[in-house]
């Protein structure tokens, strides 16, 4: 996005100089000695910030501050003025002016002030940006790789470049930094995307589960096998096969998975026959494969085999300025999904985020905006935040959000979602009934 200054100033020598100023920032400065002219350049397009004296002749800079409230609401209107007092101050913050300043001043300051306008004026583009696609309810996952971080642009590139070569992937990240979300974006980016995604965490499944939701099995393999199952790894063929947790697999069935990455072929439990798969795997860890693999926990020969390409995950706190625009993605959501306002972030919350160390990175941080939507407390570090609702309220909210969150994890199955809540099935549903959640 290509954001400009906008600077009404009808003073030649002020002008002059703050122009210089600011270009000297590297910012894209537009001049006019008049507000009737701004205007016509507000309506001809221009997006950044507006900084503009407040006596000029014609339209002032008060009159037009409340002009451009109305006209163009993402545009910041920094004042400044040699004859300002506090009462004229007030009245400009009232009127919705992003800063004042008093001449004179020093140059160091008007670009400081500035920079943190141009700043807030992009956030709100972005944030403009994110409620269309949650209008618009097809954002695919590329659009959820959200930030500009260095890391997260290198990311970016990284999965453009990989993402239609037909190539096994593994990805390495902490919890909560959003490994499926880049499983998701590579599928999506690829000439697979028509076909299936399908994702399965190979953590706390008993072996033999596992071995049949993988390779799947025919009828009468086992005590309870009435009827041929189609594995994970068949029904992903033409598609991506997404395995979490990749580091719990148990040795045995990693000879098995081995096997299949070379010779794109597999045999369903209680089968002899041979059933050839075209998926593309895509593994994620949370753990130093190699370190693994060296104290023989992990297969050596599967990690060489899956890490061609490895896509490292930042944690959060690698790329503390995407917070602000992550905070209010996550509101937005929040917000949709429980069928609230969207509430203001307060800067003391913001700040505080900055400061957070997160260890539960981005999964973390959306869980604090559904406590900000909620109106919970929230907690961060050393400081603590309320809400503005009341209690029954917030009781309401959060056993919501619990249930929810059940639902999602166990993909809408009631009775799983009641063994997870330790609650009856019953019970359960009279609550579902209760919040108008769906399952």
């Amino acid at each position: 996005m290509n954001l400009q200054v906008l600077l009404i100033e009808d003073d030649p020598h002020m002008r002059l100089g703050c122009q210089q100023a600011l270009a000297l920032a590297d910012m894209t400065v537009l001049t006019t000695d008049n507000a009737e002219a701004a205007q016509t350049l507000v309506r001809a397009g221009f997006q950044g910030v507006v900084v503009s004296d407040v006596r000029l002749p014609g339209m002032d800079g008060m009159a037009f501050l409340r002009w451009a409230g109305e006209h163009c609401p993402g545009s910041p209107v920094i004042l400044i003025t040699g004859h300002g007092d506090v009462t004229l101050a007030v009245e400009a913050m009232r009127a919705g002016a992003y800063d004042f300043i008093q001449k004179p001043f020093a140059a160091e300051h008007l670009v400081e002030v500035v920079h943190r306008a141009l700043d807030k004026c992009a956030l709100m583009q972005e944030v403009h940006l994110l409620r269309q696609q949650l209008q618009a309810r097809h954002a695919s996952a590329a659009d959820m790789l959200i930030g500009h971080s260095p890391k997260m642009e290198q990311l970016r590139r990284t999965i453009a470049e990989v993402a239609d070569v037909a190539v096994d992937v593994l990805i390495q990240g902490e919890t909560g930094t959003g490994k499926e979300v880049v499983a998701r974006c590579l599928h999506d980016l690829s000439s697979r995307k028509g076909a299936n995604f399908v994702a399965l965490n190979c953590g706390g499944m008993p072996d033999n589960l596992l071995d049949s939701e993988l390779f799947g099995h025919e009828a009468g393999a086992f005590t309870g096998a009435q009827k041929r199952r189609i594995g994970k790894i068949e029904y992903a063929s033409g598609g991506t096969l997404f395995l979490d947790e990749l580091e719990t697999m148990p040795l045995a069935m990693q000879i098995k998975l081995l096997r299949v990455l070379q010779e794109r072929t597999l045999e369903r439990l209680g089968s002899n026959q041979q059933q050839p798969v075209n998926c593309r795997v895509v593994a994620a860890t949370k753990e130093d494969l190699r370190a693994l693999s060296d104290q023989r926990q992990f297969r050596a020969d599967l990690y060489y085999r899956l890490n061609v390409v490895r896509l490292e995950l930042p944690a959060l706190r690698e790329r503390l300025e995407d917070i602000p625009l992550l905070l209010q993605h996550f509101v937005l959501l929040a917000a949709s999904r429980y069928h609230k306002a969207v509430p203001d972030v307060p800067p003391a919350v913001l700040r505080q985020c900055m400061a957070h160390n997160w260890p539960g990175n981005v999964r973390e941080l959306r869980n604090a905006a559904d406590c900000l939507v909620l109106g919970l407390p929230l907690s961060l570090g050393n400081a603590h935040f309320a809400g503005s609702t009341s209690l029954v309220e917030a009781v309401d909210g959060f056993e919501r959000a619990l249930i929810a969150d059940a639902l999602q994890r166990c993909n809408g199955s009631l009775s799983k979602a009641a063994e997870a809540l330790k609650v009856a099935k019953s019970t359960l549903h009279d609550k579902i009934r209760k919040h108008g959640l769906s399952v």
